[in-house]
């Protein structure tokens, strides 16, 4: 990653992960600022609220969350014209290849499966971010979609 600073979003129901994903962040000491929603409505108030200049660089979403699910919100997203390049990064405990299959064709960037451990988490969140940047923020080709510590 170059010294940009960059903006994210987590979106997550989860107040641990939440505090994780900050944490390795810190730990990361990346050029980096983060916000985070806690459910689908709320990501989508925020985004919609946020579309002239204000939108994320990156969006980490949680599929299983309350009110709209991360599947119903990257459909939203992806529909929405100030939001359709919006790079969507999913973060989920979920491997289920069907939905990284659905999740690549709505057109997410990226796919990671929420690790347990700490020193893990740091570094896909840091591989991401390297990634994600070096791609000039764009979908990969399938195999390489899934990123994993």
């Amino acid at each position: 990653m170059n010294s940009q600073k960059y903006s994210l979003l987590l979106a997550d129901d989860d107040e641990d992960d939440c505090a994780f994903f900050r944490e390795a962040l810190d730990d990361l000491s990346l050029p980096v600022s983060l916000v985070t929603v806690n459910d689908g409505v709320q990501l989508m108030e925020f985004l919609e609220s946020n579309t002239s200049e204000n939108l994320p660089d990156i969006l980490f979403l949680d599929l299983n969350m309350p009110r709209k699910n991360g599947v119903e919100c990257l459909t939203e997203i992806k529909q929405i014209e100030d939001l359709k390049d919006l790079p969507v990064i999913i973060f989920s405990t979920s491997l289920d290849m069907k939905i990284v299959d659905q999740m690549y064709e709505k057109g997410a960037i990226y796919y990671i499966r929420k690790p347990g451990d700490f020193s893990k988490l740091k570094k896909v969140i840091g591989d991401a971010l390297s990634v994600t940047a070096k791609n000039n923020f764009k979908q990969p080709t399938k195999e390489h979609f899934i990123l994993q510590p």
